[in-house]
């Protein structure tokens, strides 16, 4: 198995974060790894936001349903984007960071702005962008917040070939 391929098949995510701090390393090989993400004719439309301060991340907190966690991550970034679209170029950057940082020991988790507005103006955006999505990072506070006893479901039920 090659390191890039236990890497992914071994990535979880996690809302529950130790309060260990990622090193300055570990988050720049995080954004570098989002930064060199391919892009639909390499437009690069995406934009990191890096949160460390609490109350940063407070603030942001409230302009997502499923945001609660987001305070406690050691790391935040929100990637943005100008305007609507870009979804395919903004998972493939998501991606890449989560699994550098998988690679690097620190777990991760994403979650939707449901109020773009209030996550505009949290972030400071310019007007005509929007946080597409925003990742918590950080040492994962117990090995069970990994997985929650829940097993993936086997490959046979994913795959049809032909047809379904």
């Amino acid at each position: 198995m090659t390191d890039v391929y236990k890497t992914i098949v071994t990535k979880r995510d996690s809302r529950a974060y130790s309060q260990k701090p990622l090193s300055q390393e570990t988050v720049r090989r995080i954004l570098q790894a989002g930064r060199m993400a391919g892009s639909s004719k390499n437009s690069q439309p995406c934009r990191f936001v890096v949160l460390q301060d609490r109350e940063r991340k407070e603030e942001l907190a409230k302009c997502g349903q499923f945001a609660a966690h987001i305070p406690s991550a050691p790391l935040i970034v929100a990637i943005t984007v100008p305007g609507a679209g870009q979804a395919f170029d903004v998972g493939r950057a998501a991606q890449n960071m989560m699994l550098a940082a998988w690679g690097e020991g620190v777990t991760s988790c994403p979650v939707a702005m449901h109020d773009e507005e209030c996550a505009r103006q949290a972030l400071g955006l310019p007007e005509g962008h929007r946080a597409a999505i925003v990742i918590g990072f950080g040492y994962a506070e117990t090995p069970e917040s990994l997985s929650r006893g829940i097993t993936r479901l086997p490959l046979d039920e994913f795959v049809h070939h032909e047809h379904w």
